[in-house]
């Protein structure tokens, strides 16, 4: 036997995973819905959510479960047989172990005394505050924008004499006299000298981590990122686990900030023994700062394309933050990530003997049977070997069999003694977050209205296009497109050949006169119109659809030419799809 210690390792046991996923010795399966490399297809570079076959009508038959059942069975030993050859899970050595675990101790909430700056003043920044103050900190609370109010104005702190508030530019010695420095995931270390106290050695901390520090250490942490699906499979999750009668905290980059649930842990310690997983999702944002504290027991990353690289400058740099979940592991210690991405290969290679390794899209991990709607989750190091029935489904569009599947398969790897029949008990109640391929209206005229505003990138359009697969849709694409690593394309021209089956296609927004060219010199083989606004391409879309449509707002871009955030977008356009023609709205941008 050998251990894999290096990327080229691995890659030789890939190329024989990737002729015969089962391994060589494995017979053949029978039954027309066998789990073999025909049915299930790999995760390809750059395109996260990969499936073969056509959408079934039905759910998987009694008889064709058996029959992948009976290939499962087969399939644990000869996955078995294979580690012995190509080990893919490894166990932690100790010198690998990169930083000391931070215990919880009830002198980690006492910052009397100490002065606290919180950079950055959203969602995320106000929580940092209430805490700190909780904690007993001196607070300074500073951001830019000085349309702001300051927050001694706010009723949630005006009883607080131990804050003060600066907008707008800030004496770089305000910053270097505190105690402790805490960054919003909003503000880029380019900001205030932040990158220069970083590295001379100051307590600079961001949100999540100062959050981190105040968790129980009975409770375990299940972290996603990845460039898109992590807000699904995050709340996908949180659900099961709920179902399961596990209590979870679920928010992070989505929703509730982390800080939030530290402060309430401080609040009302009676929570303590009733919180037992906190599912994180986490932004490349988060983790630009190495975290001492925030230590997941399952991370899963779930697939790396071009975005934010006006923040992180270049893909190296964006990888590099979102694989450093992969370093802060312990406990469990599963980690989840896509099969065959060479930048994710390269990247988590320093980190591979510490953690079990599990792939999306390859085994061991997770494959999706698209056709018979089955999920196998073969995972033999943690004792993973199980089939996930996808039938019950509600969530549109088939990428979200991808999200469940993997959300399933993290949370088996909490080690909770969760059993699979749960997790199926489960899957019919599962509920994406809204802005994710939400149904958001059905008119008179038999034309289906969805709101897939959180895809701020050509990527999640992509892929909630591949899930639309059998729909005739008008496509909404539009906002301010980002950048996409080469300077002269905006990565609109990957989305042709997806659009060539749809109605037409309508731009419209401060990029839609370059997406609306990318797409014309690509070749585009339907319809493209153009509209200044989205008021009116959903009023074009409207007067274009025919009964059985489907129009779609799934817009590829940012959306700040027009909205406040993309959720403000997702409500607009809710808004407009359910008023008829004579109809004026009511909202404002």
């Amino acid at each position: 036997m050998f251990i894999m210690r290096n990327a080229k390792d691995r890659m030789r046991a890939e190329a024989i995973s990737d002729r015969d996923p089962m391994g060589s010795e494995a017979p053949a399966a029978a039954g027309k819905y066998a789990f073999n490399e025909t049915a299930f297809s790999n995760v390809a570079v750059g395109r996260p959510w990969m499936w073969t076959g056509k959408i079934r009508s039905k759910p998987a038959t009694e008889g064709e479960v058996k029959d992948v059942r009976r290939s499962m069975e087969m399939c644990s030993t000869a996955v078995d047989l294979r580690r012995i050859h190509h080990s893919l899970s490894l166990a932690p050595s100790p010198k690998s172990i990169r930083g000391s675990i931070v215990q919880f101790s009830a002198n980690k909430q006492d910052l009397k005394g100490q002065s606290v700056t919180v950079v950055g003043l959203g969602k995320s920044g106000r929580a940092a505050v209430k805490l700190a103050l909780a904690r007993g900190a001196s607070v300074l609370a500073i951001d830019k924008d000085k349309e702001l109010h300051p927050l001694e104005r706010d009723p949630l702190f005006r009883n607080h004499d131990q804050l003060r508030t600066i907008l707008g530019d800030i004496d770089i010695e305000e910053l270097q006299s505190a105690d402790k420095v805490v960054v919003s995931p909003g503000v880029p270390l380019e900001n205030y000298g932040l990158q220069s106290l970083l590295q001379s050695g100051r307590k600079v901390i961001s949100e999540l981590d100062f959050a981190a520090e105040l968790l129980p250490t009975d409770v375990k942490i299940l972290a996603v990122t990845g460039t898109n699906g992590k807000s699904t499979v995050a709340t996908f999750a949180g659900q099961m686990l709920k179902h399961c009668g596990v209590e979870v905290f679920v928010g992070g980059n989505l929703g509730t900030p982390l800080s939030e649930a530290a402060y309430q842990f401080i609040k009302m310690p009676s929570l303590d023994p009733m919180i037992k997983v906190a599912v994180v999702e986490v932004s490349s944002y988060q983790m630009e700062i190495p975290c001492r504290h925030f230590h997941p027991s399952v991370s899963v990353i779930l697939n790396i394309s071009p975005d934010h690289l006006e923040r992180h400058g270049t893909m190296k740099n964006y990888v590099a933050c979102k694989c450093r979940l992969l370093a802060q592991m312990h406990n469990t210690k599963l980690g989840i990530v896509p099969f065959g991405n060479q930048l994710l290969d390269e990247a988590i290679s320093d980190y591979l003997d510490d953690f079990a390794l599990a792939w999306i899209g390859s085994f061991p991990g997770v494959k999706i049977n698209t056709e018979a709607r089955l999920a196998k989750l073969c995972v033999p190091s943690i004792g993973v070997s199980s089939l996930l029935n996808l039938g019950k489904l509600k969530a549109f569009g088939t990428h979200n069999y991808l999200n469940a599947a993997v959300a399933a398969l993290s949370t088996l790897g909490l080690d909770l003694g969760i059993n699979i029949e749960s997790i199926n008990s489960a899957i019919g109640m599962l509920m994406p977050p809204p802005h994710r391929m939400q149904l958001v209206h059905n008119d008179s005229q038999g034309v289906t209205w969805v709101d897939d505003s959180k895809a701020t990138n050509v990527e999640a359009t992509l892929t909630g296009l591949m899930g639309m697969r059998g729909r005739k849709c008008i496509v909404l694409l539009g906002g301010m497109a980002k950048i996409q690593g080469a300077q002269d394309s905006n990565g609109f021209e990957r989305l042709t050949e997806h659009l060539k089956d749809q109605r037409c296609v309508i731009t419209f927004g401060f990029s839609g006169e370059q997406i609306y060219q990318t797409l014309f010199s690509n070749g585009l083989a339907v319809p493209c119109f153009r509209s200044s606004c989205l008021k009116d391409a959903v009023k074009l879309a409207r007067k274009l659809a025919k009964q059985g449509d489907t129009v779609v707002l799934s817009p590829g871009c940012a959306s700040f030419d027009e909205f406040k955030n993309f959720e403000h977008r997702g409500d607009v356009f809710k808004e407009l799809a359910i008023l008829e023609d004579d109809q004026e709205p009511i909202y404002r941008t």
